[in-house]
């Protein structure tokens, strides 16, 4: 090769160089401009909501529009340019915003969607998820399994990256405050006072991140943290196993006392499906080679059906013995989406050879339906605050909850759909023989005082005082206590311990001299290895006040020692003792040293 060819191809490959250097410095000052529009853009709405030149609804479809848009330009701009990123998540921020505008139409004040975390949920799961659909769309297509595992995946680590990034920059920032105003230099404080500045600073910082972010992208690949989560599976597979065989000998009852059980059921299903789908990666040449990780996909495939069932007659009991509430609709229609996966699993690896290859496109057609279901959450077709209120009813008209039970403060934080069915029982309060109803939606489910008096005379019969004489004080802090409370004192002190007394005292003594009369503790064995003390003592208003003990070096009693204690105040009166404290000063500004 003569010396001169070799000079042009230095000086082609220093042109190409430079060309790529152009390009990336140009996308990351565009993606940095961009960033900050989208923060200037909300600063904006903010100023204009707080001063009145937007209503509540407006207010939040512009918002929902705004931070969709910016969201998923950032997140579809390296891979496909900003222009052609624009275009779509412009079209995804449209169609996000409409269906956010026809959840807010359920409520007279827009604001109360936001009184259960599902509408909000859902419109993260239609702007988000989609995204990958869009990326892939730009190249391979919208059924390309593996650019659509690639690009999900890259867009989490691109944000988190982007994100550490940018908390970065910021401590930068209030460092470099803190140092100049050393010197009486304010400038750095006095530009973060105006409100434009932060939320404009973030989002260019956010957009410059995401764009130095994707030209690393074979540096910072999702492949490693892939590989990690591989890992977990086992582990989480060999506790869902433990769990579904020690359920017959532990009984189902502690199961199905509520939504919490099925709800940790619904999260382990979810965790079970990332894990196979991080097992069996994109394709057959990228997936677990491990024998051990592949039986363990497997596994967890055909665990994943018994766990979703489990969960699905959990809700389903509670809503016998309840009735339907949006929550329990959502993690309905949650447990229905964890038993479809878990069938696609189970299914595909009972037919034996290229299951991967088949929980692919279950996975493809999944995540499809999952946005379906959200979009229609968002919908009149899908009212889970009108399914709940037309549930709760029917179970009232059917005699299946008393009017003492109708949960008043649900039904009216339920949007419109709640307001109708109030309506319709305040009519009917109205009709003679609806005394209990009348009662009940006027605030008071008890008007004679008698189902009261049952709960206090119930507690007393079952709790140990001590003194045995300090009945007056007992009475007087139990008729101040709320009516769940005693029902949930009651039930506890109903279980026996392994002597025969109750699982519960309560020590009354002068515990705050400082206090008008005596206070009291109670101590509540709720579980072998948990031992609830509680101080209880009235305010000046007669309130019932609850405080937290301790020991006295400020530490909590361990079970077993709060176990010994109850046991030994069910014998005896415990001592009362000076604590072993002196303070600075008189009185309640005095100051005290804490162990």
């Amino acid at each position: 090769m003569s010396a001169t060819h070799r000079m042009n191809k230095v000086r082609l490959n220093r042109r190409g160089d430079t060309a790529r250097m152009n390009g990336q410095l140009q996308a990351r000052w565009s993606l940095a401009l961009t960033g900050a529009l989208g923060g200037a853009l909300m600063w904006a709405l903010v100023e204009a909501a707080d001063k009145g030149w937007l209503g509540d609804r407006l207010g939040l479809i512009l918002g929902t529009l705004i931070g969709t848009g910016f969201a998923t330009t950032l997140a579809m701009a390296g891979p496909i340019g900003l222009g052609r990123a624009a275009l779509r998540g412009a079209g995804l921020a449209v169609v996000t915003a409409a269906l956010v505008a026809l959840a807010t139409l359920r409520y007279v004040d827009p604001g109360d969607i936001f009184n259960t975390p599902m509408p909000a949920l859902a419109a993260l799961t239609v702007a988000a998820l989609p995204v990958p659909f869009l990326l892939a769309i730009a190249r391979p297509g919208w059924q390309d399994y593996p650019a659509l595992f690639l690009e999900a995946w890259s867009i989490v680590v691109r944000y988190a990256a982007a994100w550490a990034f940018a908390g970065l920059v910021w401590l930068v920032i209030f460092l470099s405050d803190e140092v100049l105003k050393l010197v009486g230099v304010t400038v750095i404080g006095d530009l973060l006072d105006h409100d434009l500045v932060p939320l404009a600073v973030t989002g260019a910082v956010l957009g410059f991140g995401l764009a130095v972010v994707h030209e690393l992208a074979e540096m910072l690949s999702p492949q490693l943290l892939l590989r990690l989560f591989r890992l977990l599976l086992p582990v989480v597979l060999a506790v869902m196993l433990v769990f579904l065989v020690a359920l017959p000998f532990r009984g189902l009852d502690g199961l199905f006392q509520g939504l919490s059980p099925a709800l940790l059921l619904l999260a382990m299903v979810g965790a079970g499906v990332g894990l196979v789908s991080v097992a069996i990666d994109r394709s057959d040449a990228e997936a677990a080679q491990s024998p051990v990780l592949r039986r363990a996909a497997q596994g967890m495939a055909l665990v994943l059906p018994l766990l979703a069932a489990l969960a699905l007659w959990a809700i389903w009991l509670r809503v016998g013995q309840h009735g339907w509430t949006p929550e329990r609709v959502f993690l309905a229609l949650v447990g229905l989406i964890g038993a479809g996966y878990g069938l696609v699993y189970a299914v595909a690896v009972l037919r034996g050879a290229a299951w991967m290859a088949r929980i692919r496109r279950g996975n493809l057609g999944m995540a499809l339906v999952v946005i379906a279901v959200a979009a229609l959450w968002l919908t009149p077709i899908l009212n889970a605050e009108a399914i709940s209120a037309r549930a709760q009813l029917a179970r009232f008209e059917a005699g299946k909850t008393a009017a003492e039970d109708l949960d008043i403060y649900a039904l009216q934080s339920w949007g419109k759909p709640g307001a109708a069915v109030m309506a319709l029982l305040e009519a009917r309060a109205k009709e003679p023989g609806n005394e209990a109803l009348a009662a009940r939606l006027a605030g008071t489910s008890d008007p004679t005082g008698k189902g009261r008096a049952a709960l206090v005379a119930a507690l007393v019969a079952v709790l140990p005082v001590q003194p045995a004489s300090a009945t007056g004080t007992r009475d007087m802090l139990l008729s101040a206590a709320d009516d769940y409370l005693l029902e949930d004192w009651e039930r506890v002190c109903a279980r026996p311990l392994e002597t025969g007394a109750p699982a519960c005292v309560l020590q009354v003594a002068d515990l705050l001299p400082g206090q008008p009369g005596e206070e009291a503790v109670l101590m509540l064995e709720r579980s072998p290895d948990y031992v609830d003390i509680l101080g209880l003592y009235l305010d000046g208003s007669g309130m019932l006040v609850q405080r937290g003990m301790v020991r006295a070096d400020g530490g909590y009693l361990s079970p077993t020692e709060g176990a010994a204690m109850l046991r030994a105040a069910q014998a005896s009166p415990l001592p009362l003792t000076p604590a072993l404290l002196n303070q600075l000063g008189t009185g309640a500004t005095g100051v005290l040293m804490l162990p």
